[in-house]
């Protein structure tokens, strides 16, 4: 699909599950469909659109390694994001690079992310998990910030601090999910 169709696409009426699935369908052959989607998202930050965001995160469960050569623009984009909704699909994003590189050791994640743009989703998530923020982009950091240990070690003393002091105040589902963050930190602690 060329960008223009793209753009028209995602700056038009709102997209439905339905219709981003037929998007992303349509880009599973564009992997360069990913820097307009970046670009969409950037620009929708200052409108309030984030069908960008929910079609790259479609998109990207099915061809993650599309945003490999994109990260220095993904990584950028992170720490500006203000619409929640676009903060929720990228932080799954996020997520899951993390689980490609740090759990399933796949090497295009481990080699094709830079040390500089793993910092700045880390510093992204833990902005998320500290600030006021909805609790799936939490969710996601939380699970980010664990994996991202493996890389920076000084990350899981932090999170389990993190964790600790807000786990009264969290939602029943962050208390979910940081109790069982918390038993990961406890099982992998030296």
């Amino acid at each position: 699909m060329d960008p223009a169709a793209l753009r028209a696409h995602l700056n038009g009426d709102r997209l439905d599950r339905t219709g981003v699935d037929r998007l992303v369908g349509e880009l599973l052959d564009s992997p360069d469909s990913v820097k307009v989607l970046l670009e969409e998202i950037h620009k929708g930050e200052e409108s309030g659109h984030f069908q960008a965001s929910w079609v790259l995160d479609h998109l990207l469960r099915r061809k993650p390694n599309y945003l490999l050569p994109h990260m220095e623009q993904f990584s950028l984009l992170l720490p500006g994001l203000k619409n929640e909704s676009c903060i929720r699909c990228l932080f799954h994003v996020c997520e899951m690079l993390c689980i490609a590189a740090f759990k399933q050791k796949q090497r295009p994640f481990r080699e094709g992310i830079d040390r500089h743009q793993w910092e700045r989703i880390m510093g992204a998530c833990f902005d998320a998990l500290i600030g006021p923020m909805a609790m799936a982009p939490k969710v996601f950091a939380m699970g980010c910030l664990y994996y991202l240990g493996q890389l920076f070690p000084w990350v899981h003393p932090q999170l389990k601090g993190v964790l600790e002091e807000t786990y009264a105040t969290g939602s029943i589902g962050y208390r979910i999910r940081a109790k069982k963050t918390l038993a990961l930190l406890a099982a992998t602690a030296p």
